[in-house]
C-alpha cells in the first residue's frame, strides 16, 4: 500500500495569509504634502535628465522624509494590510493586532482613490464597497491596482467555494 500523499490532505480550515502590504508615507497627511511638492514639474532638462522643483525638493528633503520612514514602523504607528483567505484586515503594532476588518463576502467592489500627493508614491486609497456601502478602507496602498486585483481574486474564490459548500450541503 503506498502512504497517502501531502496533496491528498484537505484544505487546512484556518485562516492562512495570501499577502501583507505595508502602506508608503502616502498614507499620511505629511507624506501626501510633500508627495504634492515632489509632482512639480516645472524645471529644464540637463543632458538628458530632467531637472525639476520637485525633484530638486525631494533630494532636499530627504533628511526629513527618511525619519517620517522610521516613524511609520514605531510599535504604536506601525501599520500593515493583510489579505487572508477569509478577510482584508488591518492590523496595528509589531505584533500586528488586528484593528480592523472585513469579510470577503461583504464587498462586491473595491475602489481605487489617488488623493492629491498619493500620485507620486504610485499609492492609493482602496475602499471596499458592498453596494454603495463602504466597508473598509485602506490608505496609501502602494501600487494599490496589484492588490486590488489580488483581493478580488480572493474574493471570488471565497463566495465561489461558500456558493458550492451550500449547494452542496442543499
Amino acid at each position: 500500500m503506498i502512504p497517502p500523499d501531502a496533496s491528498d490532505k484537505p484544505a487546512a480550515p484556518q485562516e492562512i495569509e495570501i499577502m501583507t502590504v505595508w502602506p508608503s508615507l502616502a498614507a499620511r497627511p505629511d507624506g501626501r504634502f510633500l508627495g504634492r511638492m515632489y509632482r512639480w514639474n516645472l524645471g529644464f532638462r540637463l543632458l538628458g535628465i530632467p531637472i525639476t522643483i520637485g525633484r530638486i525638493l525631494a533630494l532636499l528633503t530627504a533628511p526629513l522624509v527618511i525619519p517620517l520612514f522610521f516613524i511609520t514602523l514605531l510599535p504604536f504607528s506601525a501599520q500593515r494590510y493583510r489579505l487572508t483567505n477569509r478577510r482584508v484586515v488591518v492590523q496595528k503594532g509589531w505584533r500586528g493586532e488586528d484593528e480592523r476588518s472585513v469579510s470577503l463576502d461583504r464587498f462586491d467592489n473595491i475602489l481605487i482613490e489617488v488623493q492629491p500627493g498619493q500620485a507620486w508614491y504610485h499609492a492609493g486609497d482602496l475602499i471596499f464597497r458592498l453596494g454603495q456601502v463602504e466597508t473598509l478602507r485602506l490608505q496609501g496602498v502602494p501600487r494599490p491596482e496589484t492588490f486590488r486585483n489580488t483581493c478580488l481574486d480572493a474574493q471570488r474564490s471565497h463566495v465561489g467555494v461558500q456558493k458550492a459548500l451550500g449547494t452542496a450541503m442543499a
